[in-house]
């Protein structure tokens, strides 16, 4: 089977708390998720986030300083939550800098599979529908399986700051 994006979803709630727990309360990039540790991985935690996650892609939606609006997607293959992914509609400062337009993050015990590299491959045409016409990602420098997937999906290196490897992806010339 192929990783599918879908919207979070309380149906993936087993396997949502397995990978919580697997992350072991390290940062989960594109989960939309903040403080959340293995002691948070429950369904009453999941159940209070899906629809904090869900709404925030909506402009009306007033968010807290600092944040953008952005979607939140899950990777999921065979009905298995594999992965987060975010799409941000902007980039503040700090994500110029450090996190990009697209964040995401693949479950230890599924990585080296290709989900990461599939994902952002629907990730862009997703964003390419935002209206985005440039996407930035980033990844830590010694993080060299995300580098091949960014630039696997096109990814073009601009520089280093801050310990993160910036990319861009020209969204306009893949139509």
């Amino acid at each position: 089977m192929v990783v599918e994006l879908v919207l979070p979803d309380l149906r993936y709630a087993d396997s949502w708390i397995e990978a919580v727990r697997e992350f072991g309360g390290t940062t989960m990039h594109g989960s939309g998720l903040w403080d959340l540790t293995a002691d948070h991985a429950s369904v009453e935690t999941l159940a209070a986030r899906v629809p904090v996650l869900l709404e925030q892609s909506d402009h009306a939606t007033a968010l807290p300083e600092g944040r953008v609006h952005s979607d939140y997607w899950w990777m999921v293959e065979d009905e298995e939550f594999v992965g987060y992914l975010a799409i941000r509609h902007q980039l503040t400062d700090l994500l110029l800098q450090e996190g990009g337009h697209i964040g995401y993050a693949v479950r230890p015990s599924r990585r080296g599979r290709g989900h990461a590299t599939r994902a952002l491959t629907l990730a862009l045409g997703r964003a390419r529908e935002l209206g985005l016409e440039r996407v930035l990602l980033t990844c830590e420098e010694g993080n060299t399986a995300s580098a091949r997937t960014i630039e696997r999906n096109g990814g073009v290196w601009e520089d280093s700051r801050r310990g993160r490897r910036r990319y861009w992806i020209d969204l306009a010339s893949d139509e």
